[in-house]
């Protein structure tokens, strides 16, 4: 539980949210991130440090740099994408520090939209039959995983830069009707 929560504190927060899409589909080291993401040096490698203490990402890799040596880390997306699997349930819920942390995150790429391409934006909250949550499930996965896999490095020949968040899950059966503004999740109850 422990490990979960360090995970959950290390990703709530916009700019290492920023590095976990960055570097989901290639390597890149603290002065490429900060490059990319405008970030201090310090500052990126800051943040490279909590998120790989938080087992967020890997060490793909060293390369000699002006005789020190760079580690070149990535997000190994892959174990996030398949349901009932091993590793699929790594993080159970989702805390309200991470949704806003999201929250922000997605307000900012929003900014950023190309206005005239085609978009999707979809939001539900309703009941369905077991079967067709099954096959929603299936079909977000093939395409989280699509994206994840096909991605590439920042500003490659022939690529678009692009948004994709997906958060489904089945809800609590109980009488929440939505006024609870998570007060008492803050305050852990």
């Amino acid at each position: 539980m422990a490990d979960e929560i360090a995970a959950m504190r290390a990703i709530a927060h916009p700019v290492r949210l920023r590095i976990l899409s960055l570097l989901t589909g290639t390597a890149m080291s603290a002065a490429e991130v900060a490059r990319e993401l405008g970030l201090t040096h310090a500052n990126a490698s800051y943040h490279l440090r909590l998120l790989a203490d938080a087992d967020e990402l890997v060490v793909d890799g060293e390369e000699k740099i002006r005789g020190g040596v760079a580690k070149r880390y990535r997000y190994p997306h892959e174990r996030d994408l398949v349901p009932g699997e091993p590793g699929a349930q790594r993080r159970p819920g989702a805390p309200s520090p991470y949704l806003r942390a999201l929250g922000k995150e997605l307000e900012r790429r929003s900014r950023s939209r190309a206005a005239s391409t085609p978009s999707l934006s979809s939001d539900l909250e309703g009941w369905v039959d077991e079967e067709t949550w099954d096959e929603v499930l299936e079909l977000l996965v093939r395409a989280s995983r699509l994206v994840h896999e096909r991605n590439r490095p920042p500003r490659t020949e022939g690529t678009v830069h692009i948004s994709a968040t997906a958060l489904a899950f089945r809800m609590d059966d109980g009488t929440d009707d939505g006024t609870n503004d998570g007060a008492d999740d803050e305050a852990g109850r």
